[in-house]
């Protein structure tokens, strides 16, 4: 069963049939919101809001492990991620999809593991290439399929938030090596691992990144442009889930 995450508007379109929610506390306390299990053709999908109803929980106070642990629960087996990210590269522009290939982590306090104890052992997954290649390829598949603009590959930087930035910061990203920037992907992706679930993400670009256009970034521009994404979101996830 694949589950979505993402914002909490990815499971209003007409295709879809709602069957039920599902509220579900976990040993490591509630998810972000109630589970949505929705009917598509003849499959079912999970959605979950990651941050919440309303968007209420900032990235740095999300529960990633009761989230993941739910999904796992329910059966979930692939998570697709849905991910407004900030552009670094030059052929990151706003507008612009991505599908990640790696991830540099740049957060600090967050629940980074379950930490499993196995026969004695603490369980140190492999995480060389943190998004499922198969996954991936399924992505790649369904944007060219929704003849939409995209990079097939990327390295997202995955900052602490809730604050965006600074362009010292962002020369900082370039010189690491990052292409893309976000608050989200991390712990989630790893987490997934430990659970063994298949991850791969779905970036939309929103904005260049701090300092690379202009002195100031506008959230109102960042939500415009996130909007005007969104149709093309369900028409991409749409084609990923019937593939």
């Amino acid at each position: 069963m694949l589950a979505i995450i993402g914002g909490s508007g990815l499971n209003q379109f007409p295709e879809l049939e709602i069957v039920s929610e599902k509220k579900i506390t976990t040993p490591y306390g509630d998810c972000s919101a109630p589970l949505t299990i929705a009917k598509l053709k003849d499959r079912h999908l999970v959605f979950l809001p990651r941050h919440g109803h309303g968007h209420k929980l900032p990235p740095h106070q999300i529960n990633y492990r009761a989230n993941i642990w739910a999904l796992k629960e329910i059966g979930v087996t692939r998570v697709l991620a849905v991910n407004a990210v900030g552009g670094i590269d030059s052929g990151m522009e706003p507008g612009m999809f991505v599908v990640p290939h790696q991830i540099i982590d740049y957060t600090y306090g967050r629940e980074q593991s379950y930490n499993f104890l196995t026969d004695g052992y603490i369980n140190h997954i492999d995480f060389t290439h943190p998004y499922s290649q198969s996954m991936r390829q399924q992505l790649i598949a369904s944007l060219l399929a929704a003849n939409l603009p995209f990079q097939k590959q990327g390295v997202y930087a995955c900052t602490q938030g809730p604050r965006l930035e600074t362009a010292a910061e962002v020369l900082r990203l370039q010189r690491d090596g990052c292409d893309l920037v976000g608050m989200t992907a991390m712990p989630e992706a790893a987490l997934a691992r430990e659970l063994g679930l298949e991850y791969a993400a779905l970036c939309l670009v929103v904005n260049w990144a701090a300092g690379l256009a202009g002195d100031e970034l506008s959230i109102d521009e960042i939500m415009q442009t996130l909007a005007a994404g969104m149709a093309d979101i369900k028409k991409t996830i749409f084609i990923f889930a019937n593939q």
